[in-house]
């Protein structure tokens, strides 16, 4: 992630440009073309390609709030990926997914805390969203996606808990009575949020997916903000 300010964005109906890096729809394919270079205290280039093949765009929009102030947006749940960087071992193909989320106001405002997973599963994939809402209220939504893109509501098993992050973040998704979910590869440990890939079991099928939990009081500290800060490399100017 690399704060820009405007004159590094360009934008048509096909195309994102932010600085260096882009992302681009050729019709079948989003191509996203990465060129950064991080912050402090490991600098370092990130340059390659990621290329996604989705088997099908989906229309469906879930709202997170009740009154439609925060959506997330399941554009391909299922999808095919090639990822090509520049760096040993980060070659690969597999199966994967885009999506995005919109609000008209911060997170913290709205919410205390959410875990959210994507699972393959024989029949697509199925997705977990669960949150707590700062007015008490809570989201349980549990999606299950066809390779052609349909949607539709499944009973969820039950939420289970499982090993806390190296933050020490408490992280919980769905999975059958009387199994545990699993950390099998980190990817992200922040202190207020946290990405690794999960096994769990979904009526009786073992599966493995990307699971995220944050949580926004700790995201809302002024001191974790001014870390972030530093996390994320600013670049006012910028000439393509």
């Amino acid at each position: 992630m690399t704060d820009r300010g405007t004159e590094a964005l360009r934008t048509t109906p096909e195309s994102l440009e932010i600085g260096p890096s882009a992302m681009r729809w050729t019709g079948q394919e989003l191509v996203i073309e990465v060129d950064e270079v991080s912050s402090l205290p490991l600098i370092s280039r990130m340059r390659g390609r990621i290329t996604l093949r989705p088997h099908a765009i989906t229309g469906v929009e879930l709202p997170l709030t009740h009154d439609g102030a925060h959506v997330w947006r399941p554009f391909a749940p299922v999808s095919d990926i090639e990822v090509a960087l520049e760096a040993p071992g980060w070659r690969w193909r597999g199966h994967g997914y885009f999506d995005a989320n919109f609000g008209t106001r911060s997170l913290e405002q709205d919410f205390r805390d959410w875990t959210w997973g994507r699972y393959p599963t024989a029949q697509g994939a199925t997705c977990f969203y669960d949150a707590t809402r700062r007015d008490g209220t809570r989201l349980e939504a549990a999606i299950a996606f066809s390779p052609e893109g349909a949607a539709q509501a499944v009973p969820a098993p039950p939420r289970t808990s499982f090993k806390r992050s190296l933050w020490a973040l408490r992280r919980d998704t769905r999975a059958d009575p009387g199994t545990r979910p699993r950390q099998v590869k980190p990817m992200l440990d922040a202190p207020f949020y946290n990405r690794a890939l999960v096994e769990t079991q979904i009526d009786g099928e073992l599966t493995r997916g990307v699971h995220e939990a944050l949580d926004l009081d700790r995201y809302a500290n002024p001191l974790i903000k001014a870390m972030l800060a530093v996390r994320v490399p600013r670049r006012a100017r910028w000439r393509g």
